[in-house]
C-alpha cells in the first residue's frame, strides 16, 4: 500500500476513526434521554436503571488490558472494524429485548464492541503522526465524540418524538455497521510496524506499565475525574435535573445539548490550542489540574444550590470536566510508541472501572438512603458530595511527591 498524503490520511484515517467514537459516545450516553422511557415501561428503579446502563462501562472496562495487546499487535484497523460487528449486534438484541436482562446484555455487548473506538485511533495516530501533535489530535477525536453526545440530547429526544426507541435503537445497529466496513477498507495500515513478541512479551509491557509510578499518579483521576464524569454525564445528570430541579423531558434533553455543546467546546480548545500551548512551554498538566480544580468547585456549588443558575454551571462544569481526557497525554508521553496501545487501554481499565462503579454505585446508594429514610434530594445531593469528596482525594495524591520509577 502506497504512503498516504496528508489530505489521504484526513480522508482515510482520521474520518473513520471520528465515526467511530461519534457512536461509541452516542451509545454511551444514550440512556440520559431513553432511560426515563424505560423505567416507565418496565418499572425500573434507581438502582436497576444505574445497573442497566452501567453494564455498557463494565463489559468497555473489562476489554481494555487484552485490547491493547491486540491494538499493539494486529493494528487498528482490524481491531475496531471487528468489535464494531459486537457492538451493532448489541443494539439490535438491545432494541428486540423486553426484559432487563437481556437490554442488559444488549448494553454489555455495546460496551465491548465499542471498546475500541477511542484508543485505536490513539494507536493510529501514534503511528502516523509525530508527538507534539498526538494532544491536538487527542482533542480532534474527542470532538466527534462530543458531537456524539450532542446527538443524544435534543435530537434524540425529537426523533424519539415519531420513532420508538427500538426503532433508534436498530438505525443505530446498521449505521455501526456501516462505519465498521468503512474502517475495514479504507483506513491505512502502517508498513513496517513492529507487532510486537509473543504473549509473554505483550505481558512484561503490560506489567511495566503498571509498576510505573507516573501511571499510578494519574489512575486515581482517571477513576474519580473521567469516570465519575462519565457515569454522571451517561444518566445521573438527567435524574437529577428531575429530581433536584423539577425538570420535564424536553427541558432536560435542551439543558443537556447546551452541556454536550460546551463539552464539544472544551475538546474544541484542545484541538486547536494543545500543541501550541506545548512549544510555547506551557504545561499540559498545568492546564489539566486548573481545570479540574475549577469542575469541583462549580460541582460543589451546584449540589449546594441546585437552582442557582444551573442553565449555565451545568454546561460551564461539562466544558472543564472534558479535559479530564488530557490525562491520556499525560499518561502516554512516558511510554514508548511499541507500549502505546496498552498504555491507554490500562489507563482506560481506571476509567471505565469509575464509570461503572460510579455509575452503578450512585443509584444504590441513591435507594439505599431513601430506603433509611432520606428524602430524594437530600439523598441525591449526598451522592454528589460524595462524588466530589473522591474527586478532591484524587487531586491530593497527584500532587503529592513521588519517587521516580
Amino acid at each position: 500500500m502506497s504512503l498516504p498524503d496528508s489530505r489521504q490520511l484526513w480522508l482515510r484515517l482520521f474520518l473513520p476513526f471520528a465515526a467511530g467514537y461519534f457512536l461509541s459516545y452516542l451509545y454511551r450516553t444514550v440512556n440520559a434521554v431513553i432511560g426515563p422511557v424505560l423505567a416507565r415501561e418496565l418499572g425500573l428503579g434507581d438502582n436497576a436503571l444505574g445497573l442497566l446502563t452501567s453494564t455498557y462501562f463494565l463489559a468497555f472496562g473489562a476489554a481494555q488490558l487484552p485490547l491493547g495487546m491486540l491494538l499493539d499487535r494486529f493494528g487498528p484497523r482490524r481491531v475496531e472494524a471487528g468489535l464494531l460487528l459486537i457492538a451493532a449486534c448489541g443494539a439490535a438484541t438491545f432494541a428486540l429485548s423486553d426484559t432487563l436482562g437481556g437490554l442488559a446484555s444488549g448494553r454489555a455487548l455495546i460496551g465491548l464492541g465499542v471498546s475500541a473506538c477511542l484508543m485505536a485511533s490513539f494507536k493510529a495516530f501514534s503511528q502516523w503522526f509525530p508527538p507534539e501533535r498526538q494532544a491536538s489530535l487527542t482533542g480532534w477525536i474527542m470532538a466527534s465524540g462530543g458531537l456524539g453526545a450532542l446527538a443524544a440530547s435534543k435530537p434524540l429526544e425529537l426523533a424519539l418524538g415519531f420513532a420508538t426507541w427500538r426503532e433508534v435503537a436498530l438505525l443505530l445497529a446498521g449505521c455501526t455497521v456501516v462505519v465498521a466496513a468503512s474502517l475495514w477498507y479504507f483506513v491505512p495500515d502502517k508498513a513496517g510496524e513492529d507487532k510486537g513478541t509473543g504473549f509473554a512479551a505483550q505481558m512484561a509491557g503490560v506489567r511495566s506499565i503498571f509498576s510505573s509510578s507516573h501511571f499510578w499518579r494519574y489512575a486515581p483521576m482517571g477513576f474519580w475525574f473521567t469516570g465519575g464524569f462519565m457515569a454522571v454525564q451517561g444518566l445521573w445528570v438527567a435524574r437529577w435535573m428531575t429530581v433536584m430541579e423539577g425538570l420535564d423531558g424536553a427541558a432536560i434533553a435542551a439543558r443537556l445539548t447546551w452541556m454536550s455543546g460546551a463539552m464539544l467546546g472544551g475538546f474544541l480548545f484542545m484541538g486547536f490550542f494543545a500543541t501550541a500551548l506545548v512549544r510555547r512551554g506551557i504545561k499540559l498538566e498545568r492546564v489539566y489540574l486548573v481545570a479540574m480544580l475549577m469542575a469541583i468547585a462549580i460541582l460543589l456549588f451546584i449540589t449546594s444550590a441546585p437552582s442557582a443558575g444551573s442553565n449555565w454551571l451545568w454546561p460551564g462544569a461539562w466544558r472543564l470536566f472534558s479535559l479530564s481526557n488530557i490525562a491520556y497525554s499525560l499518561v502516554a508521553q512516558s511510554f514508548p510508541p511499541a507500549l502505546s496501545g496498552r498504555a491507554n487501554t490500562a489507563l482506560n481499565l481506571l476509567v471505565f472501572a469509575g464509570a461503572f462503579g460510579l455509575q452503578w454505585g450512585i443509584g444504590i446508594f441513591v435507594d439505599a438512603l431513601q430506603a433509611s429514610g432520606w428524602s430524594g434530594d437530600a439523598a441525591f445531593r449526598a451522592a454528589f458530595y460524595t462524588l466530589s469528596g473522591g474527586q478532591l482525594l484524587a487531586i491530593i495524591w497527584l500532587l503529592r511527591p513521588v519517587r521516580q520509577s
